[in-house]
């Protein structure tokens, strides 16, 4: 064996040595979940409002601006990612994770909580604030594409900024009222409870705390709830690269704050005057023709799309993306 093929072998038996013997601490950074842009500078990032967010944008930058809201609340924009094929076709399309969320920067519970209504605005201040950042002429046009609490947020910013935004297209809101919303969530979560996933987060419960704000084993632990198919809308969280991370902390305090604030999204709209673009899917159980037909009649004027074969994940669906969703978004931009 030559010098070279030696040394070679004791660097790997080194390595290995110290692989084996170095113990993990599960809540370090990068060991559950992936890392948030505060933690890894290799991210794309803006800052916000003095919040360092998860974004990204693709197309050239004077271009009309489409702004793409995730879901959740807490989610990211990974699984939206096929939209960015609107760059193609002329558009600025910008992603970005909210605050909590994703790959975004995390907070304490206590920065929601103690002004509840002013963290529901929060969430317009930022989506303005996102609008601003990636905006280089007064003339340029500005689009909203959203999903799901993306889709409410869409509108409600629709409806309190009714003259700034040029065109709206919005993917199964839950609702628009804070009653729909709740009712909607009660839908959604017509689960088996001796399934799969209830028994993983026991399973997990066992070795892992949940401290209010211990962001990484409460992300972890929100991963592997939806790490299953879901009944009620038929995606399958298990697709491969549909997301990065989830904001646990986030989502709860949201919906805690909803309870207590009650916001109504589409408060405005009737000043909204900007057809809009509704999708919703075949396969969601949660979302029959009758919730989509409530659901959008607060818009003055309003497309109601059916997505034949989608799922509520739609936007992930590369094949409904490509051959159904997209064309019909593209002739509505090119009607607007």
């Amino acid at each position: 064996m030559n010098l070279n093929k030696l040394l070679l072998l004791v660097t790997v038996a080194s390595s290995l040595l110290v692989a084996c013997t170095k113990e993990l601490e599960l809540k370090d950074p990068g060991n559950l979940v992936p890392q948030t842009v505060d933690q890894d500078a290799s991210l794309p990032s803006i800052i916000v409002n003095g919040v360092q967010l998860h974004a990204e944008a693709y197309g050239h930058p004077d271009s009309t601006l489409v702004v793409c809201i995730h879901g959740g609340p807490g989610a990211d924009y990974r699984y939206l990612l096929n939209a960015k094929s609107l760059a193609d076709y002329g558009y600025r399309v910008v992603f970005y994770d909210q605050i909590g969320s994703g790959l975004s920067k995390r907070y304490p519970a206590s920065r929601y909580t103690d002004d509840p209504q002013a963290a529901v605005d929060y969430f317009y201040h930022e989506l303005r604030g996102v609008i601003a950042h990636y905006r280089t002429h007064p003339g340029q046009k500005v689009y909203l594409l959203g999903h799901s609490w993306g889709g409410m947020l869409g509108a409600a910013y629709s409806g309190r900024y009714p003259n700034e935004i040029q065109g709206l297209v919005v993917c199964e809101p839950g609702g628009l009222k804070w009653d729909d919303v709740v009712e909607y969530g009660r839908n959604m979560a017509s689960f088996n409870v001796l399934n799969e996933n209830p028994n993983n987060s026991l399973y997990i419960d066992q070795l892992l705390s949940d401290e209010e704000d211990e962001h990484v084993v409460l992300d972890y632990k929100w991963a592997l709830q939806g790490s299953y198919a879901q009944p009620a809308t038929g995606d399958d969280l298990r697709v491969p690269f549909s997301f990065w991370r989830g904001g646990a902390v986030l989502n709860d305090v949201i919906f805690k704050i909803g309870n207590d604030v009650k916001p109504d999204f589409s408060a405005g709209l009737n000043n909204f005057q900007v057809p809009v673009l509704f999708f919703y899917s075949t396969e969601n159980k949660a979302y029959p023709t009758s919730w989509a037909e409530k659901i959008s009649s607060s818009f003055n004027t309003v497309e109601v799309v059916k997505a034949a074969g989608s799922h509520s994940s739609m936007i992930l669906e590369t094949d409904i993306w490509n051959n159904f969703i997209q064309p019909k978004i593209i002739t509505y931009f090119n009607s607007l």
